[in-house]
Order: C-alpha cells, then sequence, then structure tokens
C-alpha cells in the first residue's frame, strides 16, 4: 500500500512539473531609434492591381542587423531591419527596401507601416510610422476616421522552433492615443491567462507549452470597457514546435 502511494505522489509531482505558468516581463536595452523617420512619399496601383508604396526613411538602415540581435534570444530576421506592413489588422508582410509592392483586396484597406528592428520589435518613435486608408476596385467604400484610437497587433506570429519558442516578443503598435495606470490600457490573454498592460513597450512571453498558441489583444477605456474601434480586439494564433 505504502508502494502505491508512493508511486501516486510521484505521479502527481511529474504531472505538475509539466504545466508551465505563462507570464510575460517587459523586455528592455534596444536601440531607441528616436530621431528615426518614416514617411510616405509615393502610392499608386499599376496595371496588374498592384499598390505600389515609396518611402523616405531617415536614420534608420534597412537590411541592418540591430544591436543585440543575438543576445536578447528572440527570433531574428537574418535579412536585418525592415517594415511592417499591417492591412486591416491582419498579419504583417515585412518589406527590406523602402519601395515595394502589395497586392490589396478589395475594399478600403486602413493600412499601418512602421519601422522594425531586425528582431521585429516596433519603433515607436512618432516619426516611425504612416497610417493611410487606400481603396482598391470601382466601388466606393466608406472611409475609417484616421483619427479614432488604433490598436495594432504585430508579435508573436507565425511557427516558432527551437530556441526560439523560449521567449516570444510580445509587440504592438497604437496610434491615436497613450496607455497608463490611470488611463486606457490593453489586455493581453494568452490562452487561458491574462494580463493587463498599462506601458507601451515589448515584453517577452514567457512559459509557452508545445502546442497552438491563442494570443487576443483588447484596447480598453479607462473604465475597462472595450474602446469601441475598428479592429478591436483582435486574436491571433501561433505555433510552437
Amino acid at each position: 500500500m505504502k508502494n502505491i502511494s508512493f508511486i501516486l505522489i510521484l505521479s502527481l509531482i511529474v504531472g505538475c512539473s509539466d504545466q508551465s505558468t505563462i507570464n510575460i516581463t517587459k523586455f528592455e536595452g534596444s536601440p531607441e531609434f528616436s530621431n528615426s523617420i518614416l514617411s510616405l512619399s509615393q502610392t499608386a496601383e499599376d496595371e496588374n492591381s498592384n499598390n505600389n508604396f515609396s518611402f523616405n526613411v531617415e536614420n534608420y538602415e534597412l537590411g541592418l542587423q540591430t544591436e543585440g540581435a543575438i543576445e536578447n534570444s528572440l527570433a531574428n530576421s537574418a535579412q536585418g531591419q525592415h517594415i511592417h506592413m499591417i492591412v486591416n489588422n491582419g498579419p504583417y508582410s515585412a518589406h527590406y527596401t523602402s519601395d515595394f509592392s502589395k497586392e490589396l483586396e478589395q475594399g478600403n484597406n486602413l493600412i499601418l507601416f512602421f519601422l522594425s528592428r531586425s528582431f521585429h520589435e516596433s519603433v515607436k518613435n512618432p516619426n516611425a510610422f504612416s497610417l493611410i486608408q487606400v481603396s482598391s476596385g470601382v466601388q466606393e467604400y466608406e472611409p475609417y476616421d484616421l483619427e479614432s484610437e488604433f490598436l495594432f497587433y504585430s508579435r508573436p506570429k507565425g511557427v516558432y522552433e527551437g530556441d526560439d519558442i523560449k521567449k516570444l516578443l510580445l509587440d504592438f503598435y497604437l496610434v491615436n492615443t497613450e496607455i497608463s495606470a490611470e488611463g486606457n490600457k490593453v489586455r493581453a490573454t494568452i490562452n487561458d491567462s491574462e494580463f493587463m498592460i498599462d506601458e507601451w513597450v515589448p515584453y517577452y512571453i514567457e512559459g509557452l507549452s508545445i502546442g497552438e498558441v491563442t494570443i487576443k489583444l483588447e484596447l480598453l477605456d479607462s473604465n475597462g470597457e472595450l474602446i469601441d474601434s475598428p479592429f478591436n480586439p483582435v486574436v491571433r494564433k501561433v505555433t510552437l514546435k
């Protein structure tokens, strides 16, 4: 009987050791790029319905590896620093030159561009982004109010393998709003774990288990109510292998 009890207790201990605790911590130490500038100089739709974008980039070198990219243990792009392009708060596309093309779905597309470090952390200075809307197709569409408060999801994204699963970057982009302990906040729900965020900085996500991870971001007002803005909330799934 004692042996059976010992085996049962041991099994419970082993089972508990497999249950990871999800936590987020502030990620610090990245180069700030406080004087970097991203400005849209031209956009045009070509005969193949691709939209061509041209940017002026100042005090920031696309294609360069960001200082600290290896030391911070985050997934990193071998192609270096780039521009994130987010259409209608969907998964971003990364662009490593200041001129590029993108096919857009028909409709009024809300598009955010911002400078990104090589490990996909956004540059959060007020001159490092551009928010526009582009209508594709012949039909007229109801425009977005570009003065609204916006929350855009950026990272994590896609599939993570090997050492990249240990620390995932949680990063989002705010436009026309701020978050603080007394004001608006971002609620991040990672699987069943909920975190209230009142500082616009990047975070490490740790303690995730292998498999599919669901991440939900919500922009809330000071009373904890969901702010009525386009694409709020946003839900994304990533996979850890």
